[in-house]
């Protein structure tokens, strides 16, 4: 009867300390279409693999479960914790479980809503995430209010997803940005979704609701590995890996009615079409994402040519060298598709800071170890060409189609071709590995790629490089 009593007397005790903010708050973001702390949890999750850990905490969810069968730990901040439940015992019970992640190699989720800590507190899970980068794949969903020094949390993760219309990242106090009647219009203005996926580019994914939001974790993980020591995930879709696509070959024309949207290219390239673009909203001349060769997935790096001409600018820079770095910390081949006449000078950026960033692209790709394949699908002038993932600077193969234009500077005016490089030049220059028919493209660069699958890049002994941030 004892032990009855106990378990009993357990279960009320779980339950109750589950219904953190109480059922009437709870029921009011329920009417809202807002999920509880925990129920974004277990909708994340395989069904009945959630192991939560510290029940009795208030403040947020804590635990680690299975995504695509996979061992995740997580941490989903509770937006209706009463304010004096974000003490010091919250701040523990999030680092925690961060401290997990990285000693088990697994993937580290963070849920952000609201989760003010203690003073020190938000140092504290920073520290953490400065620690995880570059051990273990770090994701953050921005589902609620998020202000003050903790959005500097979300900020350091690798990727980062925000909901519009719900979510905001402020560094500072909402409250003291409030103006009057329309208070969430300017917030949403300042730091909603929409404001950091298209001018600031602080996150990477704009979901329209939290269900899109907690898919978008689902999809972008089964991209990465568990850890910066595992090969990323095989899955074979079935698209024939010697597909010959004469679609291409029409691509490939630059005279055929203007510029071609890059992830036209890409489509018919992957398997299946399967791409998963990050940031589409902002540098938008720049393309980045994650796709699959051969049931492998690799990293895409591509100029837009109708976007800005394709040029390189500041935000496409910043935006490159982020995503290469992240490729190679986790083991992604970088594929780059190149047409560009180069980058936007420094004059018509308003500052002279072009300088700096171009070299900041550059570095990214010389530092990566991992598989490099480059293929030129059009332009690729003066910096262009240098930055873009050349040779020069450690791409394992680089390949042009035939109608490739390559200069060292770019065109003034209108020239005939033959006043460009050719690519036959470049290839017998060393410039390049090979020209290719654009139909081959896909078989071709699945070679190159199982070609250096076992890529093993040393590097001088040091503590670390000092990129020009």
């Amino acid at each position: 009867m004892v032990a009855d009593d106990s378990t009993e007397e357990l279960r009320r005790r779980k339950q109750e300390a589950r219904q953190s903010g109480g059922p009437e708050r709870i029921a009011a973001r329920r009417e809202r279409g807002v999920s509880t702390a925990r129920e974004r949890v277990l909708q994340l999750l395989d069904p009945d693999t959630f192991v939560e850990l510290d029940v009795f905490v208030e403040g947020a969810v804590t635990g680690h479960g299975r995504i695509g069968g996979r061992d995740v730990y997580l941490f989903s901040q509770d937006g209706e914790a009463p304010p004096d439940a974000r003490g010091r015992s919250f701040t523990r019970k999030i680092v925690k479980v961060m401290d997990l992640a990285a000693m088990n190699g697994a993937p580290l989720i963070g849920l952000y809503d609201g989760g003010m800590a203690s003073l020190g507190g938000h140092a504290d899970i920073v520290y953490r995430n400065v620690m995880a980068s570059g051990l273990v794949p770090q994701i953050s969903a921005v589902m609620g209010p998020c202000t003050g020094t903790a959005v500097l949390s979300p900020a350091l993760n690798d990727l980062v997803i925000m909901v519009k219309g719900g979510s905001h990242l402020l560094l500072g106090d909402s409250g003291s940005l409030r103006t009057g009647a329309d208070d969430e219009v300017g917030l949403e203005e300042i730091g909603g979704a929409r404001t950091h996926s298209e001018m600031t580019g602080v996150s990477h994914l704009a979901a329209d609701d939290e269900a899109e939001c907690l898919q978008m974790i689902r999809d972008l993980l089964s991209y990465l590995p568990q850890n910066n020591l595992e090969e990323t995930p095989l899955a074979w879709t079935g698209d024939p890996v010697d597909r010959m696509d004469e679609e291409l070959d029409s691509l490939a024309l630059s005279d055929s009615g203007g510029p071609r949207d890059i992830r036209e290219i890409i489509a018919h390239v992957v398997d299946d079409g399967g791409f998963t673009e990050l940031m589409p909203r902002w540098a938008k001349n720049l393309v980045i994402g994650f796709a699959r060769l051969a049931g492998r997935a690799v990293g895409i790096v591509a100029n837009q040519p109708v976007d800005l001409d394709g040029r390189i600018d500041l935000d496409a820079t910043i935006k490159g060298a982020r995503f290469v770095r992240l490729c190679d910390t986790f083991n992604l081949p970088v594929v780059t598709l190149v047409d560009t006449p180069g980058v936007l000078p420094g004059k018509e950026q308003g500052d002279g800071r072009m300088v700096r960033e171009a070299a900041k692209l550059m570095y990214a790709y010389c530092e990566a170890t991992v598989p490099k394949v480059t293929l030129i699908t059009h332009r690729a002038y003066a910096e262009g060409f240098e930055v873009m993932g050349s040779k020069h600077i450690g791409t394992d193969f680089s390949f042009a189609w035939p109608s490739a234009e390559i200069a060292a500077k770019a065109p003034a005016g209108s020239l005939d071709r033959q006043d460009l490089a050719s690519p036959y030049d470049a290839a017998v220059s060393g410039h390049l590995d090979d020209v290719i028919e654009p139909t081959a493209t896909r078989p071709r660069l699945i070679d190159a790629l199982e070609a250096c699958a076992s890529k093993r890049e040393s590097r001088p002994p040091k503590k670390h490089g000092n990129i020009p941030l």
